[in-house]
């Protein structure tokens, strides 16, 4: 568990959960659990980006779609401030989509992530593959 997690442990998850973080994102994040959803996946993702966990976020990228880095340690610092999930569709017991709006400041200005995730599920574990920006 790193530091920024271990702060979290008591407090609510940053996914937008009413739950605390060990008892949402944290399972994924800090103690290896699987995703049940697409949802629950990508809400853990959103998590780690606002700890800047690159290494959970490459691990949960499907393989055919992965970057070799993400590079977050070098970019400026995100302030994620709110996600809000629009929908979540299973289409099949393999693939999932994920409408969500993320929202963020970057030097003190605001930003807003609009996008509809595709995921598919392989050996029982979601992984993200890309998104669309509508």
């Amino acid at each position: 568990m790193n530091t920024q997690s271990a702060n979290l442990k008591t407090l609510h998850c940053p996914c937008g959960n009413s739950k605390q973080y060990s008892d949402c994102c944290g399972r994924y994040l800090d103690q290896g659990e699987v995703a049940v959803t697409a949802e629950h996946l990508m809400r853990s993702r959103y998590t780690a980006y606002t700890l800047n966990r690159e290494d959970y976020l490459l691990a949960t990228w499907h393989h055919s779609t992965r970057p070799t880095s993400l590079g977050l340690a070098s970019q400026p610092p995100n302030q994620w401030s709110g996600l809000t999930v629009k929908r979540h569709e299973q289409s099949a017991p393999d693939r999932a989509i994920v409408e969500f709006v993320a929202r963020y400041k970057i030097n003190g200005r605001a930003h807003r992530l609009h996008e509809i995730s595709r995921f598919v599920r392989e050996d029982e574990s979601w992984f993200y593959v890309d998104g669309d920006i509508p």
